[in-house]
This record gives C-alpha cells, sequence and structure tokens, in this order.
C-alpha cells in the first residue's frame, strides 16, 4: 500500500485528525489522484464544511455546462485557500454560469474543486477528489 489517503464518497474522512492540525490547516502536501503531482503544501490550506455541486471527474476538453442534467457528487468537506497564488499547481476551466472549476494543472483531471466569481477570497478544493501524503 502506498503512502497517499485518499477519502472516498461512500466513506468520507474517517479520521481527519491525519490530516487536519488543531488550528483547522492540512498537515500533509494535497496530490493529484492521477498524476500526484502537488497541489497544495502543508499548511496552507484550512479545512471547511460547505455543500458544494462538483461535476464527475474528467478531461478539461469535456466540463462544460450541458443540456439537461450534469453527473457529479455533492460534496462538503474541502481545502480553504484565499488566494489562487497559494496553490502549486492548479489550473481553472473556462466560467460556467458564475464558477471555475479547479483542475489539475498537469493532467487536466477535474474538476478537484471550485471558485465563485463572485467571492474572489474563496476557492475550494474536495478532500475526497485528492490525495494526500
Amino acid at each position: 500500500m502506498d503512502n497517499h489517503e485518499q477519502c472516498s464518497p461512500s466513506e468520507g474522512c474517517a479520521d481527519r485528525s491525519t490530516l487536519v492540525s488543531e488550528d483547522g490547516k492540512n498537515i500533509k502536501s494535497v496530490l493529484c489522484q492521477r498524476c500526484g503531482s502537488k497541489v497544495l503544501c502543508p499548511g496552507v490550506a484550512v479545512i471547511a464544511e460547505k455543500e458544494l455541486f462538483l461535476p464527475a471527474m474528467r478531461k478539461k476538453t469535456t466540463i462544460t455546462q450541458s443540456e439537461g442534467s450534469v453527473d457529479g457528487d455533492k460534496l462538503t468537506a474541502h481545502w480553504l485557500v484565499d488566494d489562487m497564488y497559494t496553490f502549486e499547481n492548479v489550473g481553472f476551466t473556462k466560467d460556467v454560469g458564475r464558477i471555475k472549476y479547479l483542475i489539475c494543472a498537469d493532467c487536466e483531471i477535474g474538476p478537484i474543486g471550485w471558485h465563485c466569481l463572485d467571492d474572489k477570497k474563496s476557492f475550494y478544493v474536495a478532500l475526497e477528489r485528492v490525495n494526500h501524503a
């Protein structure tokens, strides 16, 4: 077994004490699940509970608002960053309404997170969409 910890949609993050410090920050690096690229360094994001809808994971070219419903998940556990320059490696999709989705800048898988254009200081990365090491 590798050293990467991952939260699953069905199980959630059972033991967040290995991921979250006493002051609510990430203890470990946040990594892309697909390619292992570092998204956030330890100690730069705070844990946030907010229900957000993220479309199903796929390559950037297929993340668009389509006719009808979009496959995805309502996720509540996120790393919150208040400055886009805090990220080590993240990309943004084109605007989908007032939302930009966060993707891995290396392999373009996503969305791993969410940013509303109305709030310039809130960038959310879903715990279930990333690994920790």
